[in-house]
């Protein structure tokens, strides 16, 4: 940035020294041109009878300014100087007053000095009755002039460079304080990548595009920190369930003997293991996709056909008194077959802790923002201490601990959790998914 402020300040320097320069060379052409015109006049007003009159009159009436003189030539020779203190004696250089003595039309040109470079206008002039050539110089120090333009364009250049170093400075110090979220962020992105730390968070000021920044950046650490836990409890669970089914099918294919009864009997144990460990791995495979984005396939869902579908599937799961509640008569958007396999799940847990021939019920109801989806059975219900462990990975608590893995109720609620909800039981064997009315 310095360096292309310095170059715009480059390119404003030159620019205001050629337009005074320009300036200087129209300013020196017009005062030619003025005197000349001033002299025309003169003559005209006051007509005079030889050359000596002409010049000593003009010269006594009209001054010179700062840096300006005249003088007059006569047949060749130096004549009169004007009024005023001249620093450059140009009518005492033979080869200028020889040059201007040459001319027999108005000329103009440069001529160098000890004093430095001075602009000069010769004019011819012709006295009636007069037989004598005279010419009236008139002479600018353009040097001098120069010179000014010189000192404006170093004060510009000064000013410019002391603007340029605050600038630079502030800038300096600007951009540090708005770049320091933007090196934090690479900063923890260093310190995690070297120590797998994704606990650490960057603090957030401001409402800027940096600050912005910084929270999506912190916001991608929660999402990466809740991968690992995910991938890490899969692991976790997946080892801690498989272990026992592999232990016992390996024991029982150490010890297996020739007799077919024995094998036959080993068989369907290890395949019972099998299928138990297929339900486990089904079962973690759904808890960690339930943390994916695509987990859900939102579409309108209408309750009642909801409600009534499930205890129409959930007939086939075992001979019970099915019942429905009540359906509410209301349109969600949400995913339909997740929510169907969370009744599903809730379904198969009461028809494995109630006997044959129980009660288990569904319904569906609408409460202001909420929805309400449960179901419900005479089982004996979970005790109130486990009502709320009960939905956590590989616990089986209380009187429903006898049967299943312990991952159906952590299923439900990864479901009910992933439309922005949330699943709990009440009056023992109630279990109820409340979500948020959407669509």
């Amino acid at each position: 940035m310095l360096a292309v402020v310095s170059l715009a300040l480059g390119l404003s320097i030159f620019a205001a020294w050629e337009v005074l320069q320009a300036r200087v060379e129209e300013r020196i052409a017009t005062e030619f041109e003025h005197e000349a015109g001033e002299l025309r006049t003169y003559a005209a007003k006051r007509p005079a009878t030889d050359l000596d009159q002409l010049f000593i009159g003009y010269l006594q009436v009209n001054v010179a300014d700062r840096w300006e003189w005249f003088f007059t030539v006569v047949d060749g020779q130096p004549h009169r100087k004007g009024i005023g203190h001249s620093p450059v004696t140009l009518d005492e250089d033979a080869a200028l007053v020889a040059r201007v003595a040459e001319a027999e039309q108005p000329e103009d040109g440069a001529w160098p000095t000890r004093q430095g470079e001075v602009r000069w206008a010769s004019i011819p002039v012709k006295v009636k009755g007069d037989p004598r050539q005279g010419h009236f110089v008139m002479a600018i120090q353009y040097s001098q002039h120069r010179q000014e333009v010189v000192d404006a364009v170093r004060v510009l250049a000064l000013t410019s460079l002391a603007a340029l170093a605050l600038a630079g400075a502030a800038g300096w110090f600007v951009a540090g304080r708005v770049l320091a979220p933007v090196r934090m962020v690479r900063q923890a992105a260093e310190r995690i990548g070297d120590s797998s730390d994704l606990t650490r968070r960057l603090e957030v000021v401001g409402n800027d595009d940096v600050a912005a920044l910084a929270r999506t950046f912190n916001h991608m650490l929660d999402r990466l920190q809740r991968a690992f836990e995910v991938q890490r409890e899969f692991v976790d669970d997946a080892g801690h369930e498989l272990r026992t089914p592999i232990t016992v099918i390996r024991g029982h294919l150490e010890l297996m003997g020739d007799d077919p009864a024995e094998r036959e009997e080993t068989l369907a144990l290890v395949t019972d293991e099998l299928n138990r460990m297929n339900r486990i791995v089904d079962d973690l495979l759904t808890l960690a996709k339930s943390e994916q984005p695509g987990f859900l396939s939102l579409e309108e869902v209408e309750l009642a056909d909801l409600t009534v579908s499930v205890i129409a599937k959930a007939r086939a799961l075992g001979e019970r008194d099915w019942r429905v509640d009540e359906v509410a008569e209301a349109r969600i958007v949400a995913d339909r077959q997740r929510l169907t396999q969370a009744l599903m799940q809730l379904a198969a847990n009461a028809v494995r802790h109630t006997p044959e021939g129980a009660l288990v019920a569904a319904g569906s109801a609408v409460d202001g923002d909420k929805v309400r989806l449960w179901v419900r059975d005479g089982g004996p219900g979970v005790r109130p201490e486990d009502r709320e462990r009960i939905f956590q990975r590989f616990v089986r608590a209380g009187s429903r601990s006898h049967q299943g893995a312990g991952l159906g109720l952590a299923i439900v609620s990864s479901i009910a959790e992933a439309h922005g909800g949330r699943v709990w039981v009440e009056d023992g064997a109630r279990f109820i998914i409340e979500l948020e009315v959407t669509g």
